[in-house]
């Protein structure tokens, strides 16, 4: 099983974001950074885990993903399988598309004291721009 934990930021909202993704897999951990321009942080938090998605299409096909998010919005939308909000409706979309290939996906919603790493490496992404 492949540990995920992911994060968006962004500096104002809307405003400069990024998007911080740490894997932990057996033994090696995987640190990434991605600018994303203007966004919301919602939609900030979405695109960090369709990044997470793409990097273990890539890196880990066929794992079981464990993702972790502190964003109660992307993790409850996933779950539902649901929002009412426009904005967030292909983001749910997408990210059911690229789960699909897995296995097994999970998403779990975790404190910001939980996901230190990857807000960090989220907000390197916004100072990369």
């Amino acid at each position: 099983m492949i540990e995920v934990y992911t994060d968006g930021a962004s500096k104002g909202n809307p405003g400069l974001s990024g998007a911080g993704i740490y894997i932990k897999t057996k033994g090696v951990n995987h640190e990434y950074s991605f600018p994303l321009g203007t966004q919301s942080n919602h939609e900030a938090e979405f695109k960090a885990v369709i990044k997470a998605l793409e990097i273990c299409q890539e890196s880990f096909p066929d794992e079981i993903l464990s993702f972790r998010s502190d964003s109660q919005i992307v993790v409850d939308v996933i779950e539902n399988e649901y929002t009412k909000n426009k904005t967030f409706q292909p983001y749910l979309e997408e990210i059911q598309e690229k789960s699909g290939a897995f296995p097994h996906f999970f998403i779990k919603w975790i404190p910001s004291s939980q996901n230190k790493h990857a807000d960090q490496l989220a907000r390197k992404a916004i100072q990369m721009q």
